[in-house]
């Protein structure tokens, strides 16, 4: 099967478009979630017609398809099953229009976030979602895991600031999911449904995205508190007011210290801190920046300051980006959850894990997009140490079972993937009200409906595939 299958692949992609030698293999076969995988081959189509081809190859041969962006993952969405191909759209890479006068670009899924920012911002624009990894993560990976950043807050995820996509379906079709308007009340949202799916329904080979004009002017505040309860509380008046800040970070005291040795002194010494940005029209900011201070007069509040000249602002947004590779000097290994809870559950959500550190004896580093309710939540172990490791599934479990009671959700923006595909189900029982198992039939521009089967309990989990080609469960279709 694999002869045939392989030799079919190499009469559409020519070259080094094919790859099955062994470096290639453990290259494209895992993510930054560390896992390994063991795919067949590597495909790195250039056009829409080859992903076509690609994708139809492997229903024929029934070969199980795993497409992959760049990689830049935590949770393992990109780690194929043994035996699968891999599709890597890295190499459909083109910026094929900036429209200022509708305010959208035209991308292939290749394109880095980065790429994409720097050609907008040549027009007076910007792509909202901001990912810590901008530099190495692509278009079509954003678009898969919904991905977000400092600016979701105010500007959206990648979710709410994309108009329309041109896919491949499961049988190897290709769909446009709308028309790219910026209004439109007709048929199903087909693009919304794609977007954060993961790769469970279609491979993406376009997009059409909302671009946000940059701001006239901003300004960097920062607050810092005695503790992180303080800091939690002091979120909730911050959202509770009209003037929307466009970034909203919080770093607990552990964070700190990582961040103060990347940017010395320009990051306090505390118990936790916030980073804070408002934007917009040049007379708006003093207001904006009247009302945030007022708002976080709580407490606990240690001082409140702009962040003074641009590049000691850059330095403490520089070591914030850097928290996450940091972490790995704490501890050899690191079990990363960016769960997300409703904003006025915050307070209740930091003090739960400072419990849960002293209950679990993990060392528990926590840090994210407060604004959204969304937190990175970090435990570090030794994973040669029989205590942590066999104390780490107990509190991971606690900490789901904990975000569940105050109505949040398993991941903000990095996505389900292989880490919480088998606990997600039990969080979605609770919302749906089923509890064994959902069958959801999706119906693409005409497509013949196919069946995701979602294991809703681990005693009836279901691996019926998604359809002819597949792995079973949530296990990825094309992205």
């Amino acid at each position: 099967m694999s002869h045939a299958f392989l030799h079919q692949l190499r009469s559409h992609l020519h070259g080094d478009a094919l790859q099955v030698d062994d470096e290639a293999l453990q290259r494209y076969g895992r993510d930054d979630s560390k896992r390994q995988g063991e795919p067949l081959a590597v495909a790195l189509p250039r056009t829409r017609e080859e992903v076509v081809a690609i994708v139809q190859a492997c229903v024929e041969h029934g070969v199980a398809l795993t497409t992959r962006g760049a990689g830049t993952g935590t949770t393992g969405a990109a780690v194929p099953d043994r035996g699968a191909l891999v599709l890597s759209l890295e190499r459909m890479d083109r910026i094929l229009a900036i429209d200022p006068g509708q305010r959208l670009a035209v991308v292939e899924p290749g394109v880095l976030n980065l790429a994409l920012q720097r050609a907008a911002g040549g027009h007076g624009f910007f792509w909202p979602p901001d990912p810590a990894s901008a530099d190495r993560c692509t278009i079509g990976g954003n678009l898969a895991c919904n991905a977000g950043g400092p600016r979701t807050v105010k500007y959206g995820a990648s979710r709410d600031n994309v108009l329309s996509m041109v896919a491949v379906d499961g049988r190897g079709r290709l769909f446009h999911s709308a028309r790219p308007l910026g209004k439109l009340a007709t048929g199903y949202n087909l693009t919304q449904l794609l977007v954060g799916s993961e790769g469970t329904l279609a491979v993406i080979v376009e997009a059409t995205l909302r671009l946000q004009p940059q701001p006239q002017a901003s300004r960097a505040l920062s607050a810092s508190f005695r503790d992180v309860e303080s800091a939690a509380l002091a979120v909730t008046r911050i959202m509770a007011q009209p003037a929307t800040p466009s970034a909203l970070e919080f770093l607990d005291g552990k964070s700190l210290r990582l961040a103060r040795a990347h940017a010395g002194d320009d990051v306090p010494e505390a118990g936790a801190l916030l980073l804070i940005e408002v934007d917009g029209a040049g007379d708006s900011i003093d207001g904006q920046a009247a009302a945030v201070r007022d708002a976080v007069q709580v407490e606990g509040l240690l001082a409140f300051e702009a962040a003074g000249d641009r590049a000691r602002r850059e330095r403490v947004w520089a070591a914030r980006r850097a928290l996450s590779p940091a972490l790995r000097t704490l501890a050899p290994k690191k079990i990363n959850e960016d769960v997300v809870v409703p904003v006025p559950r915050l307070p209740e959500l930091v003090a739960f894990l400072d419990r849960l550190e002293r209950d679990s004896g993990i060392l528990i580093v926590c840090f994210g997009h407060a604004g959204n309710g969304n937190l990175h939540v970090n435990l570090m172990l030794d994973p040669d140490n029989p205590a942590q490791a066999a104390a780490a599934p107990v509190a991971l479990a606690r900490l789901f079972e904990e975000v569940a009671r105050l109505g949040g959700a398993l991941s903000g923006e990095h996505g389900i993937g292989l880490s919480k595909r088998d606990r997600r189900p039990r969080r979605l029982c609770r919302v749906v009200g089923v509890e064994h198992q959902v069958d959801v039939q999706v119906a693409v521009a005409g497509m013949p409906k196919q069946t995701m089967r979602m294991p809703l309990s681990r005693s009836r989990r279901s691996r019926k595939a998604t359809s002819s080609g597949s792995r079973g469960t949530e296990r990825r279709r094309p992205r």
